[in-house]
């Protein structure tokens, strides 16, 4: 195992520690409708509304695609995307928010329709695990919303390298912009309590990320698509989509 690779795994470990052990309780009721303070309201306003632009690049009808939601946390894009009869791939590295989002969506049913008013038939199958896991399978969409962000850039071109070998149409993923707030901050986590405070984020210039991806996956036949940043207090984040030709 070469420095890169111990790397990644550290860092990985890490974050499950994180998620799984430490702040679980924390980001289960951010990511429920449970009050919250001001500071984690605007992480949780910040979230939906990235959720909800990430859903929107997305297919109103996705019956019968195959999504990878990568570092799926409590589950609400899975559920999302299944509603519109996604059959979804939920992966995370924390065992405990996996059981979170098993527990709401027990009695999830799809809801979605399609032209001739048939139920889609959307599902979600959660599992705790590296989303990087080749086992996975082959996807047409792989979402990671928020879950590169802990990576430095190496470990995030890595990644993203690695899952468009597997995704036919499109990868959607977010990652933390370089500016002078989070430069400052480090880490929106910082500002939560000591106790349960996150792993720092690594700020990412976009044209340091442009130039790395055009270097490999865009001689593969992808090529950049639509992107947005998200900035609600104390929660900023850049949304990317590249798309398979």
């Amino acid at each position: 195992m070469n420095n890169a690779e111990q790397g990644y795994l550290e860092r990985r470990d890490q974050i499950e520690h994180y998620f799984d052990r430490t702040a679980a309780q924390t980001w289960e009721r951010l990511t429920s409708t449970d009050p919250v303070g001001k500071i984690r309201a605007t992480v949780r306003a910040g979230r939906d509304e990235m959720r909800a632009t990430l859903m929107s690049w997305l297919p109103d009808d996705m019956t019968g695609m195959r999504l990878l939601d990568a570092g799926c946390g409590t589950g609400a894009l899975s559920l999302c995307a299944a509603e519109r009869g996604a059959q979804v791939t939920a992966v995370d590295l924390s065992v405990n928010l996996i059981q979170v989002a098993k527990n709401r969506f027990a009695s999830f049913s799809p809801l979605a329709k399609d032209s001739n008013n048939t139920v889609k038939g959307g599902w979600v199958e959660f599992s705790s695990g590296d989303m990087l896991d080749p086992a996975l399978g082959e996807f047409d969409y792989v979402v990671g919303m928020d879950s590169l962000i802990h990576y430095d850039a190496h470990d995030l071109i890595k990644g993203i390298n690695i899952l468009s070998e597997r995704t036919r149409k499109a990868i959607l993923f977010t990652f933390p912009p370089r500016n002078p707030l989070l430069a400052v901050a480090h880490a929106v986590g910082q500002y939560f309590p000591r106790s349960d405070r996150s792993p720092t984020l690594a700020p990412v210039s976009q044209d340091k990320l442009r130039l790395a991806l055009h270097g490999s996956i865009v001689g593969k036949g992808w090529s950049e698509g639509k992107t947005a940043r998200i900035s609600r207090g104390f929660y900023t984040s850049q949304a990317w989509e590249w798309v398979n030709k």
